[in-house]
């Protein structure tokens, strides 16, 4: 069967297994709709978390960035996983206790305010939004290459099956098919990266053939890496870093305190019985997730093997050791045709340079090779892990798994992120602040139109990305991480933080956090670039733009703490709800509607 009629079969079956669940699972209360009535398992919890927060970053693009960026991409290792010893520990059981159904809900009880409420809604469509927007571009690539349509019909599609689930699932609807989704979207990762490191090493574990010697020889694949990229001038990928150790330590802690501050995540954390149930989710979480990121090094250091020997074929400098243009193979001509692979032959030879033009000692090399300049002009870094299969010459069916897998990556988020959006509009705004005394009935009604809203607004800035977002997803861990987290921490610890302080300290820290990236937004990173672009002489003390979230977490800190110091102390019962959501710490059934 052609790769083109295997990929609609695979793809096809996977989409009808997400909208057969959404009619077996349709919310038909409020609570179904915001918080799965309260009654998933731990173990499926953590599978629906791991599912909803593993998202096109994570599946197509976490191992392009190690591709190219070796160790320094760690930080998204580090980060990204760190975050969630921080909800278990910090954030989810007291969360889970206080019983509510949002985040802003619970910012708006504990600091008594509608006005910190509508503040935390802002905060969480702007990070939601720009988060959104990554998986809508993964949704587009993988539609426009594999099932051979546009861009803008691909990302249609996606938004229609989308609406379907999350529309009338709502979170229960959401939650059964993110289960469903991980199982796809974790088989597609691993199954790949198992056929190619036996080809490589034969070790079938991709985690240890990531470090075992190459077949029928006695140099690791690493060294053998190491070896291929330092003869054609780029960076050892096995010490390089990102930047200076500062900015990966911000950039690791951005993602650490924004992964524990997204909103679509903490939900999650609202949909077991129990509050031991909520640290259970996310250890279960954590284990889930690990299966992809401890296979991410192997499958990023065998898709730049892969490619660095397809184009490099003999001796470095030599007539013949460079791939003839017309020589190229299948896969390559197949990402020629999506824009993001691109070749321009300089000195006219017919034949592909691929080197760092940008390192003098090997550019006067090859200048004396005759050498005009690094001819592959584009390699987007989103394009690794789902040409990575071709490349390997794997098996038709692989390969359309693997886009099953990535779709269904970007799918689970973008739906626990739409769902986000509209219970903060519904939910927080529409009950809590404008119309209190709204039927239930008419919130289930009003929470569909508004996912069904923030869809279309997702598929715009899909179609028209705006110049700040289009580029990475970190920024939306920034911003979160800026905003909702140093919130929801004063909030369980402090009992005097109060809501002057809430307020202030989250548009101090979203203010600042957004004006640094927007000042920067030209010198980012952004996929099929350098890693961090320009290193801006005016960056603050060399920390990129997708790191500054830490920064304005500090901020967000340190304005509560100054203005609740300032002004009025908390009300006395909210000391005691305070007190109440930490003490005890057992695991009994929480309370809240």
């Amino acid at each position: 069967m052609d790769l083109q009629t295997m990929t609609y079969l695979v793809v096809g079956l996977s989409f009808a297994i997400y909208i057969g669940i959404a009619f077996w699972a349709r919310a038909k209360t409020t609570g179904d709709f915001y918080v799965a009535g309260k009654g998933v398992h731990p173990v499926s919890n953590g599978m629906a978390t791991a599912a909803d927060w593993m998202s096109a970053a994570s599946f197509i693009s976490m191992a392009g960035l190690i591709a190219f960026n070796g160790y320094g991409a760690s930080v998204f290792l580090m980060g990204w996983t760190g975050g969630y010893v921080l909800l278990a520990m910090l954030l989810a059981p007291y969360l889970r206790k206080f019983g509510k159904y949002t985040v802003p809900e619970f910012i708006g009880d504990r600091y008594y305010s509608r006005t910190a409420r509508i503040v935390a809604v802002i905060c969480l469509i702007l990070a939601s939004i720009t988060y959104v927007i990554g998986q809508m571009k993964g949704i587009g690539v993988a539609f426009s290459r594999f099932l051979e349509t546009s861009y803008e019909m691909g990302l249609y599609i996606g938004m229609g099956v989308v609406f379907i689930y999350a529309v009338m699932g709502g979170m229960k609807g959401i939650t059964y098919t993110q289960i469903a989704q991980y199982v796809i979207l974790i088989f597609a990762y691993t199954v790949p990266a198992v056929f190619i490191s036996l080809s490589l090493t034969g070790v079938a574990l991709p985690q240890l053939g990531l470090g075992a010697d190459m077949s029928g020889t006695s140099m690791s694949m690493l060294d053998k890496l190491d070896l291929v990229v330092g003869e054609l001038g780029f960076k050892e990928y096995s010490t390089q870093v990102m930047g200076s150790k500062l900015n990966m330590f911000v950039y690791t802690m951005s993602l650490m305190i924004g992964t524990a501050g997204l909103p679509h995540v903490i939900m999650r954390f609202f949909t077991v019985p129990k509050v031991k149930d909520a640290r259970a989710t996310a250890g279960w979480a954590l284990v889930f997730i690990a299966i992809l990121y401890t296979t991410a090094p192997a499958v990023g250091a065998m898709a730049r093997l892969n490619l660095m020997e397809t184009i490099q074929v003999g001796e470095v400098g030599t007539v013949e050791g460079n791939l003839a243009y017309d020589d190229r193979p299948q896969w390559f001509k197949n990402w020629e045709t999506t824009g993001l692979l691109q070749f321009e032959d300089k000195n006219g030879d017919g034949r592909i340079q691929y080197y760092n033009d940008k390192d003098e000692t090997f550019a006067a090399k090859a200048e004396s090779y005759g050498w005009k300049g690094n001819e592959m002009v584009k390699v987007d870094r989103d394009i690794m892990v789902l040409a990575n299969p071709e490349i390997a010459k794997l098996p038709n069916w692989v390969i359309a798994l693997v886009v099953a897998g990535g779709l269904a990556a970007a799918l689970s988020t973008a739906a626990g992120l739409l769902l986000a959006i509209a219970s903060s509009i519904s939910h927080d705004l529409l009950k809590g602040v404008f119309m209190p005394s709204i039927s239930e009935k008419a919130e289930l009604l009003a929470g569909r139109i508004a996912m069904a809203a923030a869809i279309a607004m997702a598929g715009y800035f899909g179609l028209h990305p705006p110049d700040f977002a289009a580029g990475t997803v970190a920024i939306a861990f920034g911003l979160a991480a800026a905003s909702i987290f140093p919130a929801l921490m004063m909030g369980i610890f402090n009992k005097r933080a109060n809501r002057a302080g809430a307020i202030w300290g989250m548009i101090a820290g979203i203010s600042v956090t957004m004006l640094y990236v927007f000042q920067h937004k030209g010198i980012m990173f952004v996929p099929g670039t350098d890693f961090l672009g320009d290193m801006g002489a005016n960056w603050f003390f060399g920390i990129s733009p997708n790191a500054f979230g830490a920064v304005g977490a500090v901020v967000n800190f340190a304005v509560a703490i100054i203005v609740s110091k300032l002004t009025s102390p908390p009300p006395e019962h909210i000391q005691h709800l305070v007190e109440d959501i930490r003490v005890p710490a057992g695991a009994g059934a929480a309370t809240g509607h």
